[in-house]
């Protein structure tokens, strides 16, 4: 995507569970736009990351902190464009993160449990592991501010799509 002077970038989340491949399709949807990667994961709180390792789930009020510095970083880029990687599940969590900027496009990736808990077990050097999944899968809210892509096609064809949804 080539930037004219003074055209507003995207601002788009790569969202949901654990597992369904948010980082490496959103470094290429990026690169696809033009505009800088935000992995979420590296906002997350030591203690956070902690205990997301020892297999037990953000609630509500551990996730408020990680959500506001996100939050901060997207009005930070509001006027270059980004890409952000981020489970965002609720819509709760979405506004919350995007407070005060318009048009964000929220682009949900969606894979099957086995198809998740196979990525999960195979990926190596992640604190989360499969003993979240079952949680984040049960907090997922899809509304009708997101558009879904189907996470279990081939690479270049689930990047095609998110940047079809983004439009």
């Amino acid at each position: 995507m080539t930037g004219v002077p003074g055209e507003r970038r995207p601002i788009v989340v790569v969202m949901g569970v654990e597992g369904v491949g948010k980082s490496t399709v959103g470094r290429r949807l990026a690169d696809e736009l033009g505009v800088d990667f935000i992995d979420g994961d590296d906002a997350h709180s030591p203690a956070a990351k902690e205990r997301m390792a020892a297999g037990v789930p953000l609630d509500d009020r551990a996730r408020a902190p990680w959500l506001d510095r996100l939050d901060a970083i997207v009005r930070e880029h509001e006027a270059t464009g980004l890409v952000l990687a981020c489970s965002a599940l609720k819509h709760s969590y979405r506004q919350r993160l995007t407070r005060g900027v318009s048009d964000v496009a929220f682009v949900a990736l969606v894979a099957p449990r086995d198809v998740l808990m196979q990525r999960i077990t195979d990926r190596r050097g992640h604190f989360a592991g499969t003993d979240l999944l079952n949680s984040q899968l049960a907090t997922l809210e899809l509304g009708n501010d997101v558009k879904t892509v189907d996470a279990t096609k081939p690479l270049d064809e689930v990047v095609a799509a998110a940047c079809s949804a983004v439009g």
